[in-house]
């Protein structure tokens, strides 16, 4: 089946195909477009199936369901076996995965089992017509980018969530279902995954938020971290926190943003009472809009905002919230 194919990891959460996997199938789809390819979508657990109406709409041509039972959580050994045996089989040029947590995980380990080249967390990416893979990704904490170029065949690549658009579903268009057996088996697994606990809270996730409000040691204790949580929840967004905040046991290392935390792209992030340490900078640097809340002018989160407003948060903040409230009440 060698040509001009594409393979795209389609993370499932609950049974949901994640947002990441989507913007990744938008991406394929492009290149499959000028080069005269097809978009092959690989999807694990059981009822995989079940997203072939959605994945068709956003661009995949056919779906690899992986549905044995085992498989309904992630195992490293099965998923990146399963990935490059249906590679191997289809070769495409190129095999596309959100730099999501287990997108990231399974990049490296696929083309370790490929010997072929991975390159990370990309913002753009594009493929030419000799089949070279060139992407851009951002180094140095955000503060340079670097142009990458993979030629082996397939290249790997895994892209920033929340940088590259979801197509526009297509009206009446579901993939080609093709049932694919696990490559291991659970009797092969050395390591699996038993159950996955997860916390009471039900916040959205602030690596795929288009809206992340974060706050900072500005806000000075735990309890007044509500001002977050109602702002975020006025604006529709996610809540999000600085390292300080988060080794403090404020909240959970979940909102982490920054180097060490979660890097997030979203079209709005709000940083209340954060003065901009460049660990932070590095995990949202990339915001499409940056409003920064500080009572300190000489804060280095000014640099990179694209607003500013210099006041105390705990005056700020509650006065956005309301005004956020009254718009959206019409």
């Amino acid at each position: 089946m060698a040509g001009n194919d594409l393979l795209v990891f389609a993370e499932r959460r609950d049974g949901k195909v994640k947002r990441p996997s989507l913007e990744a199938l938008g991406v394929a789809r492009v290149a499959a477009d000028l080069s005269g390819g097809a978009v092959h979508a690989l999807a694990f657990g059981p009822r995989a199936s079940d997203a072939a109406a959605e994945l068709g709409a956003h661009g995949a041509d056919r779906l690899l369901a992986v549905e044995a039972p085992h498989t309904e959580l992630y195992a490293a050994e099965e998923y990146a076996a399963t990935l490059a045996e249906a590679a191997r089989r289809i070769d495409p040029i190129a095999i596309l995965l959100p730099a999501t947590a287990m997108g990231r995980d399974l990049a490296a380990r696929s083309a370790a089992r490929l010997q072929t080249a991975c390159a990370s967390d990309l913002v753009e990416v594009r493929i030419e017509s000799d089949g070279t893979l060139r992407g851009k990704r951002p180094v140095y904490s955000g503060k340079a980018f670097a142009n990458v170029a993979l030629r082996g065949r397939p290249a790997v690549a895994t892209l920033r969530p929340n940088v590259f658009p979801v197509p526009p579903p297509r009206d009446g268009v579901s993939a080609e279902v093709e049932h694919v057996e696990p490559a291991l088996g659970p009797d092969r697994l050395r390591v699996r995954v038993v159950r996955v606990e997860a916390a009471e809270q039900h916040d959205l996730d602030v690596a795929e938020a288009t809206i992340v409000v974060s706050g900072g040691r500005g806000l000075k204790g735990p309890e007044n971290f509500s001002l977050i949580r109602e702002l975020a929840a006025a604006l529709g967004g996610a809540v999000g926190a600085s390292r300080a905040v988060v080794d403090a046991g404020w909240v959970p290392h979940s909102y982490q943003v920054g180097q060490t935390g979660k890097v997030v792209s979203p079209a709005l992030y709000v940083a209340c009472g954060i003065s901009g340490a460049v660990q932070h900078l590095a995990g949202m640097s990339s915001s499409k809009l940056i409003v920064a809340i500080n009572k300190d002018p000489e804060a280095p989160i000014f640099k990179i905002a694209d607003y500013g407003i210099v006041g105390d948060l705990f005056d700020v903040v509650p006065a956005l919230t309301e005004a956020v409230r009254r718009v959206k009440a019409g």
